[in-house]
């Protein structure tokens, strides 16, 4: 029987015996739907759940967060549940990689089950604090500049498109990712202790130079940086085969 907390810890695939599970962290505008692809190509030990922000999906009668730390402990409260059920690797993509970040800092700090990695993907260092360079799609930005980011990176599905309805919904849960991801704020001197792989587009242009070296200096542990082709969600068939790029999803985590 489903429970609320499904509704929270959103598992698109579960084993009999899992060896640990991919926990994956919402991008700006994104629910769970975007990593539930990625079933098929997990090693076969391995589950597969994805967190769902408040005011969408499931949870959709809920209100919005209101800030980041606001989605930031929701986030955490989310992870620490799916913990409960074991070994787990935590991946966030764009915002959902700083999202990722500060949930883990959290979780070190509460002294919870934190995961066997984090995968971090295109996603500047935080340190650096949030830039102009970070906060696309932007405020300012009319629907139907939303609507075209949202459609070129495949966040709008045919039979949202061609309902009027269901594309104000997207819009509206986009400009409410939009709102908190604009109050980020890095907690001067926050790092990481487990091992941390961060994975970059090669044609990126919002990732800064020397990205990986700025997230090495946030890494207490193990550090990893690969850079793969495409832009900020890669190429479709690097994105749709990305859990084969993460050795700690097979036990293992070797530096590069």
């Amino acid at each position: 029987m489903a429970t609320a907390q499904d509704l929270v810890v959103v598992r698109s695939r579960r084993t009999a015996n899992p060896a640990r599970t991919l926990v994956c962290l919402g991008f700006c505008g994104g629910g769970t739907g975007q990593y539930h692809q990625w079933g098929d190509v997990l090693p076969p030990e391995v589950d597969l759940a994805a967190i769902c922000y408040p005011g969408r999906e499931g949870r959709f009668l809920e209100e919005f967060a209101e800030d980041w730390d606001a989605l930031a402990e929701d986030a955490t409260q989310a992870v620490l549940a799916a913990a409960t059920e074991g070994p787990y690797v935590l991946l966030g993509h764009s915002m959902g990689g700083w999202m990722a970040f500060d949930v883990t800092v959290r979780i070190e700090r509460l002294g919870g089950r934190t995961p066997e990695a984090l995968v971090v993907s295109s996603a500047n260092a935080p340190s650096r604090g949030l830039t102009p360079q970070d906060m696309f799609p932007a405020q300012q930005d009319t629907d139907e500049q939303l609507l075209t980011w949202m459609t070129m990176h495949g966040m709008m599905p045919d039979h949202v498109l061609a309902d009027p309805d269901l594309q104000e919904l997207a819009l509206e849960l986009m400009r409410a990712d939009i709102r908190v991801r604009d109050t980020f704020h890095y907690v001067p001197g926050a790092r990481v202790g487990v091992p941390l792989h961060v994975l970059t587009g090669a044609q990126d242009t919002v990732i800064e130079p020397n990205a990986g070296e700025q997230w090495r200096e946030l890494a207490l542990g193990e550090y990893r940086h690969d850079v793969l082709p495409g832009g900020h969600f890669y190429t479709p068939e690097v994105w749709a085969q990305l859990p084969n790029r993460i050795p700690a999803l097979g036990g293992v985590f070797s530096t590069s």
